[in-house]
């Protein structure tokens, strides 16, 4: 009796063990994105199953609801939670309304981050921006720089509205940062409030009063766009050309015309590499995720997490003629 008492309990201890081993080997991510079928998240859904594979016994879930409501990301991490994941990464439809749910999630155990479009600090451990303002405006610099002939000459901006918080944050940047640019001189500013007609006839516009003007810098995805085709339209490719910050669908015919060299943006799929890095790393114990704290990203190196849990991923990703056409077939 002794005997089998023993043997029971070796038995059980064994299955334990092995159901704790199984547990630590097969981490499951949650990768929740604002809505399925868009080829931004699908790109950043790659290359978090880049990270799952690299890490070994990570299986990422990606998820998200059908439109980009709150109420069916909340369907989703109730979903992800009965499925007993071990963290979520979610890019929020709304920073408030997913909170009390994904606080339900922290109370299981489950580690909870946002990633692109922040969740409230209450409801995560950390966010991961895809930038951060001064990295954006020196790229916009660099950028223009990269245009002209040892980086000297005059460019314009053209923004979005004069209201729009993320745009003149990242003009301010960039004035800050002219001194390290000797060679840029800037001539003015115009606004095209996200309008493509209003963009393009503010970019006809700079043209006709600043002849000088050889780069026009539009940090606004809009604004590049219509600012491209005014060069094209007026037979000034080689000219004057276009950057800033836009998307490789949209872009990929101005870099082959020649209107633009380069422009950039957030890469998607170092994005969700990255965020699953950090979720790993998170329910490994390798991390608090405090403010502070240095990640480690793979790839993409040692991620700091600053002031409210926030982080920048990295410099806006750059696109020209090399890479511009396998960008374009997913965003």
């Amino acid at each position: 009796m002794k005997a089998f008492a023993k043997l029971a309990l070796g038995t059980a201890l064994s299955v334990a063990l092995f159901a704790g081993s199984a547990s630590a080997q097969n981490m499951k991510i949650g990768l929740v994105a604002k809505s399925l079928g868009n080829g931004f998240f699908e790109a950043a859904n790659k290359g978090a199953q880049e990270a799952a594979k690299e890490l070994g016994g990570v299986e990422v879930i990606y998820t998200g609801p059908t439109s980009t409501t709150a109420e069916g990301q909340i369907e989703v991490i109730n979903a992800l939670i009965a499925q007993r994941v071990d963290a979520i990464a979610i890019s929020a439809n709304d920073p408030d309304a997913v909170v009390p749910a994904l606080k339900r999630a922290a109370q299981r155990g489950i580690k909870v981050i946002s990633w692109d479009s922040a969740v409230g600090k209450d409801g995560r451990i950390v966010h991961l921006n895809p930038s951060s303002n001064e990295l954006i405006g020196n790229m916009c610099l660099k950028l223009a720089a990269s245009h002209l002939p040892d980086g000297k000459g005059d460019f314009a901006i053209l923004s979005a509205t004069s209201t729009s918080t993320n745009q003149n944050t990242w003009i301010a940047e960039m004035k800050k940062q002219l001194p390290k640019y000797p060679g840029l001189n800037l001539v003015t500013t115009v606004y095209g409030d996200d309008l493509a007609d209003k963009s393009y006839r503010e970019a006809q516009g700079l043209l006709k009063s600043h002849p000088n003007v050889k780069v026009i810098v539009a940090p606004t995805t809009v604004g590049v766009l219509a600012a491209s085709q005014v060069v094209k339209d007026a037979g000034k490719i080689g000219q004057v050309y276009v950057t800033g910050l836009g998307l490789p669908s949209e872009m990929a015919g101005a870099v082959h015309s020649g209107a633009t060299k380069e422009f950039a943006i957030w890469n998607p799929i170092d994005l969700g590499y990255s965020a699953t890095q950090i979720a790993y790393r998170l329910v490994k114990g390798e991390t608090d995720g405090k403010p502070g704290a240095e990640i480690n990203a793979g790839r993409m190196g040692k991620i700091k997490i600053g002031d409210n849990g926030e982080a920048a991923m990295a410099d806006p990703f750059v696109y020209d003629k090399n890479n511009v056409d396998e960008f374009a077939k997913i965003f």
